[in-house]
């Protein structure tokens, strides 16, 4: 127990530069308080002390303004940043180097049957290793983010999010990919920085082009159907007849 608090000492230290020392991150982190209570909530609740278990994630959430269900499984290195309104629902899996950042919940969606019978399915979602999720996104459902993806803040995700890319806006969508983002180091905040693609723009952009091609064929075909016209009449008149006698020998 005590070498994993170390470890999730030292993950803090890794990816927020404010913390300069150990002592710093015990004595001052809300976030390793709220891991440290909830390692020890979550093994009285897999021992069958679930409201013992309950009373203390009620405590955590007090004193640290974090809630974090004890029936959630959080793997080593965890790391929620700032952390007041964080939410993390009972179903919640959460691997390994995951962050986290203020305001995010991991929650669940309404079911389309009796809850009673949802008591005991997956209902959170699922974060692999390395994700990092930005502060406001909203996570929901049984879906699963991939490893090394990235969540924007203010994000609402509700579909699976393949590993190693960036997701963002409401409804979450795909902006950049990040294969082998793992091997370019901690990319803090989940927030993309730098000049990405808006998906939005970019479909805007792909419409107008096709307009662009379209009108140019369509006038195109004007030009071709005004050279064939005199042609078309001359051949309906005849020499030295006109429309209006054709029409009067019938």
């Amino acid at each position: 127990m005590f070498k994993m608090f170390r470890r999730e000492i030292s993950a803090i230290m890794e990816r927020d530069p404010a913390a300069r020392s150990g002592w710093e991150v015990i004595l001052c982190y809300s976030g390793f308080h709220a891991i440290v209570l909830h390692r020890i909530a979550h093994r009285g609740w897999n021992a069958g002390w679930r409201v013992a278990a309950r009373a203390l994630s009620q405590f955590n959430r007090f004193i640290t303004g974090i809630e974090i269900h004890p029936g959630a499984r959080i793997g080593e290195r965890f790391f929620i940043d700032h952390g007041m309104g964080v939410v993390i629902g009972e179903t919640a899996e959460i691997g390994d180097g995951v962050t986290l950042y203020h305001d995010v919940t991991l929650g669940g969606v309404a079911p389309s049957v009796n809850s009673d019978s949802q008591r005991d399915q997956k209902r959170h979602p699922t974060l692999q290793d390395g994700v990092i999720v930005g502060s406001g996104a909203q996570i929901l459902g049984p879906i699963t983010v991939g490893a090394d993806a990235r969540v924007g803040a203010n994000a609402v995700v509700t579909k699976d999010v393949p590993a190693g890319v960036t997701v963002v806006g409401i409804p979450g969508r795909i902006v950049q990919s990040r294969r082998g983002a793992r091997a370019e180091g901690f990319s803090p905040y989940g927030t993309p920085m730098g000049d990405l693609p808006d998906p939005v723009a970019r479909a805007i952009e792909g419409l107008m082009e096709q307009v662009s091609v379209l009108q140019a064929r369509v006038d195109q075909l004007e030009g071709q159907a005004k050279e064939k016209a005199p042609a078309v009449a001359a051949g309906f008149e005849g020499p030295g007849e006109s429309p209006e006698s054709k029409a009067r020998s019938y």
